[in-house]
């Protein structure tokens, strides 16, 4: 393991010596921006209009201050819409309550903002969370309200159930409205299918109807019919996607593991194809995405979740689709210093015609934590790149 880490941490020192590219060269550099609690933007609900796009656009500033060129906006985190939606209610985090209009189109504004400064602009979207309060008011246009039949309660939350498959036709054609409407570059979900387990709680998804109505019949387990619902759903969307505007590029990010013992080195507290049902190898290796973003939120050093390890691996998996890792930004501090996400971004970039990467979240850039913006600055960011096609 030693001889391990002396090679990797070699590779970086090697990589960061070396300027990266001329001007121009193709790297997907890209940041989160989560509206969901109002963790990126807008910073607080019930801000006033002028407020919320003059945050959206200080924030579009960084991200063409420190040259990157994609931003993933989430624009559906909860059943609902940060844009002009004649199906689903405004999102509670632009005004404060469902349903009230800010009195514009925050994704038609950003997309003219992004567009502006060279950047491209990917929806983010998450297809079956209703609701992450049981108890919240929701407005009556919500699909909770609209079909109560597809919603299952799974601890504190409303979950839209992926086994109906009015629902995910109902999911997808919210999806294709959106690609339709804009003009996006990208559309992109993240690692949210069936619903994390409840923390302290053995219960299960409670999707036994759906189960006997629509999953007794397929001959399959429960488990592989919940994992072929997913399936379905994922293969569905990118063809849509493909048929309704085939420039726009699909992204998913999964769970950084796709199974614990995978690689054999690796440990990790959740099984995201047995537990979320996300069999995402498969998506990859089916070309069910135009490039995937595994959440690898973890170090270079650690034996048990390493970096350059499961990078290697989704790599490995890819057939020639692009793997654009996700890194955590967000926790640097007093036992992650900033050059680590500078020697991660080394890292990306070995091996591969398409380097990429996308920064967990945008708000770890906005505040320079760590002196991490100013470290990609002079670093690894002081050239300019376009966008790998």
């Amino acid at each position: 393991m030693n001889s391990i880490r002396l090679f990797f941490c070699a590779a970086v020192a090697i990589c960061c010596a070396l300027p990266f590219s001329s001007a121009g060269a193709a790297e997907f550099r890209a940041a989160w921006v989560a509206t969901v609690h109002n963790i990126d933007w807008p910073s607080a609900p019930g801000l006033s209009p002028a407020t919320q796009q003059a945050q959206l656009r200080a924030i579009l500033d960084r991200a063409a201050q420190l040259k990157l060129n994609a931003i993933l906006l989430q624009v559906r985190p909860m059943s609902d819409a940060l844009y002009a939606s004649s199906r689903e209610p405004w999102s509670q985090f632009l005004m404060g309550k469902q349903g009230v209009t800010p009195g514009y189109d925050p994704l038609e504004f950003a997309i003219a903002e992004a567009h502006a400064r060279g950047i491209e602009l990917h929806v983010w979207l998450n297809p079956f969370r209703a609701a992450s309060n049981a108890s919240a008011t929701l407005a009556p246009n919500h699909v909770a309200k609209q079909h109560p039949e597809w919603v299952r309660r799974h601890g504190a939350q409303l979950w839209i159930d992926p086994g109906e498959p009015a629902a995910r036709e109902y999911v997808l054609s919210i999806f294709q409205d959106i690609v339709r409407r804009y003009d996006i570059d990208g559309l992109h979900i993240d690692d949210y299918f069936y619903p994390y387990p409840v923390k302290g709680s053995s219960s299960s998804f409670p999707d036994e109807s759906t189960w006997q109505r629509h999953g007794v019949k397929t001959g399959l387990s429960r488990a592989d019919w919940r994992r072929e619902n997913i399936n379905d759903f994922v293969r569905s969307m990118y063809r849509m996607v493909k048929s309704t505007r085939s420039s726009v590029r699909v992204g998913i990010s999964p769970f950084g593991i796709w199974r614990p013992g995978v690689p054999a080195t690796t440990e990790a507290g959740l099984d995201a194809y047995a537990q979320l049902y996300a069999d995402s190898r498969k998506w990859l290796q089916e070309g069910w995405c135009d490039y995937m973003a595994p959440q690898l939120y973890w170090s270079i050093q650690p034996a048990k979740q390493s970096f350059p390890v499961l990078l290697d691996w989704w790599r490995a998996q890819s057939r020639g689709k692009d793997v654009w890792p996700g890194i955590a930004t967000e926790r640097i501090g007093s036992n992650r210093p900033a050059k680590e996400i500078v020697d991660q971004i080394a890292l990306t970039r070995q091996g591969t015609n398409s380097p990429g990467h996308i920064h967990w979240s945008m708000k770890s850039l906005m505040r320079n934590q760590g002196g991490v913006a100013d470290l990609l600055r002079a670093g690894p960011y002081a050239e300019k790149a376009s966008v790998p096609r």
